[in-house]
């Protein structure tokens, strides 16, 4: 009965004082630069937001549809931009870590859209809205710590809903004996 309320006083302390907070969730940018050349979109289409986006691989149109998805167009053909290659993906992800090496470190490895630095932080290029997601082992262990906290054991949903159930049962059930009992030590005291 005392190990969730245990696992949630632990973790609720943690969660108070954050440490490593701002570097685990730190927002990587990809670096901009001043766009050199201005851009007139068509009147006929469906776009609801456009940006322009200069990037050390050049400039990027990026338009959200009418089914609120980006996507990456060519501003002269209008065409879909194609992924990034994996040279230009560890270039993009250099130029957005270089002010940055003491968390990130050297990138040591580059698959698909996603790269691995000497330091274990994984970053994610999200080619169709030109950002960056960053994870590392303070990202899992804070992550780790939320479930913990919030009774998500398993990962399986269904399980750790009934879990998380009978844990505040628990809690509540412990919290009850202990009030009984004061009850009865100031009663016997008397």
């Amino acid at each position: 009965m005392l190990f969730p309320f245990i696992a949630w006083a632990i973790t609720g302390v943690f969660f108070f004082i954050k440490p490593g907070y701002s570097q685990a969730y730190e927002r990587l940018q990809i670096t901009g630069y001043p766009n050199i050349t201005s851009f007139q979109p068509a009147a006929d289409n469906e776009w609801s937001e456009i940006k322009i986006i200069r990037s050390i691989l050049g400039e990027h149109l990026l338009v959200k549809n009418k089914d609120d998805d980006w996507i990456h167009l060519n501003k002269k053909t209008m065409e879909l931009v194609q992924a990034p290659s994996p040279v230009q993906v560890e270039l993009l992800i250099k130029d957005a870590i270089k002010q940055h090496s003491e968390r990130y470190g050297v990138i040591n490895d580059v698959d698909g859209l996603v790269a691995l630095t000497s330091n274990q932080i994984k970053i994610t290029l999200n080619w169709d809205r030109m950002t960056l997601h960053q994870q590392g082992p303070d990202t899992e262990f804070i992550d780790m710590m939320y479930r913990i906290h919030y009774l998500q054991w398993t990962g399986i949903k269904i399980i750790d809903n009934v879990l998380g159930i009978i844990g505040l049962a628990l809690m509540i059930v412990l919290a009850g004996f202990g009030l009984l009992l004061s009850f009865k030590r100031s009663t016997s005291s008397e």
